[in-house]
């Protein structure tokens, strides 16, 4: 449920414009088909950056989560019978990824608990929309259906952009001094 000025199919997620339109992976993220599938992924944009804020997530997290963006996209190539995506919510589980991995990789002990406990949420979530099972749910209570695909993609595509980010920071941060020197 885009503006009525725009026509959601010309800048939806399609795999078969993938290579010649790679920026459909940007902009599938505006496209809502409908009322509640927009407030819901405005509500879920909400409580992700929530998340971000109150774990003091640091600017890499954020670049991690930009990068995943239009790779959650690519990975619904896997599914080409899915020929049209829209929506945010492939992203907002690559955004949830990205937070655990920052609390896993860099939090205090109480932090890490917390992303742990995000991961294994995440991976029942996932794991319970089976993605592998086609490409479409119509779950209750909503009034379009969903690609547990996205869902699946988005949180693998932030979990490696999340590594990637700590790696690469690691690697630059100075040696720490021991001890013993």
């Amino acid at each position: 449920m885009l503006t009525s000025s725009i026509n959601s199919e010309l800048i939806d997620w399609q795999p078969a414009l993938a290579a010649r339109q790679p920026w459909r992976a940007w902009t599938a993220v505006f496209v809502h088909y409908s009322g509640l599938h927009l407030a819901a992924n405005l509500a879920g944009a909400a409580l992700v950056g929530a998340l971000g804020l109150v774990a003091r997530l640091p600017l890499r997290a954020a670049a991690a989560w930009f990068v995943a963006w239009p790779l959650t996209q690519l990975g619904l190539l896997a599914q080409p019978e899915l020929l049209h995506y829209g929506g945010l919510s492939g992203v907002l589980h690559a955004g949830v990824a990205v937070i655990a991995v920052q609390l896993l990789w860099t939090g205090d002990t109480r932090q890490r608990r917390i992303g742990a406990a995000i991961v294994a949420g995440l991976a029942l979530k996932l794991l319970s929309e089976a993605p592998w099972d086609g490409p479409l749910r119509r779950p209750a209570g909503w009034d379009i259906a969903i690609a547990p695909l996205a869902h699946t993609s988005g949180a693998i595509a932030g979990a490696i952009c999340a590594l990637m980010a700590q790696w690469q920071h690691r690697r630059r941060a100075p040696p720490t001094m021991r001890a013993d020197d």
